[in-house]
């Protein structure tokens, strides 16, 4: 069985689209990260898998995304004002979105990250704030999710969309390789 170690509903929507029967078994990992980002979103995606594995073993996917501005990492903010911080920092520059994945299939770990450059558009406070307002931004990192209005504030990426929104597509890939049945209905 393919479990998918993740809360996100991002990530769960994403992996339905290509592959059918999977179950979602949350990781109780410590998320805190320090490093560089690539070493930080494949430990962490490597500690979630690993976590729900010993737990239920099977086939595990850990992911973790993370978002940086010359080298620092923004995490998900922890209050409005941080949210207006991170996305204040993001406005008019370009930063990088790295998911880090790893996936336990029949013992071995196959770990990865996949990193997609982002450029945002200049961003006004009035517009910050109502974004914000909305309450989108408290449970991404960096403070924003493409997928939703903030799609708004990208001028162009570079790379993979679905590793912007947590989930690239070289995972799914991944597990065509490993033998998992993707785009069948």
């Amino acid at each position: 069985m393919l479990i998918l170690a993740s809360a996100s509903p991002r990530r769960r929507e994403i992996l339905s689209r290509f592959i059918r029967n999977f179950q979602v078994v949350p990781s109780n990992a410590d998320e805190r990260c320090s490093g560089r980002p690539e070493e930080c979103a494949v430990g962490l995606a490597r500690r979630k898998a690993r976590e729900v594995y010993s737990r239920v073993g099977g086939t595990v996917i850990g992911a973790d995304t993370v978002v940086s501005v010359d080298g620092r990492i923004l995490g998900k903010p922890e209050s409005e004002e941080e949210a207006y911080e991170m996305l204040k920092l993001l406005s008019g520059r370009i930063h990088r979105v790295t998911t880090g994945y790893c996936i336990i299939h029949e013992g071995e770990e196959i770990t990865g990250a996949v990193t997609t450059e982002v450029k945002f558009r200049e961003l006004d406070d009035e517009l910050i704030w109502a974004y914000i307002r909305t309450g989108e931004p408290m449970d991404k990192a960096g403070a924003y999710g493409i997928q939703g209005r903030a799609g708004l504030f990208v001028e162009w990426i570079k790379g993979d969309y679905y590793n912007v929104v947590g989930f690239p597509m070289e995972l799914i890939w991944k597990l065509r390789e490993l033998g998992f049945e993707v785009l069948s209905r």
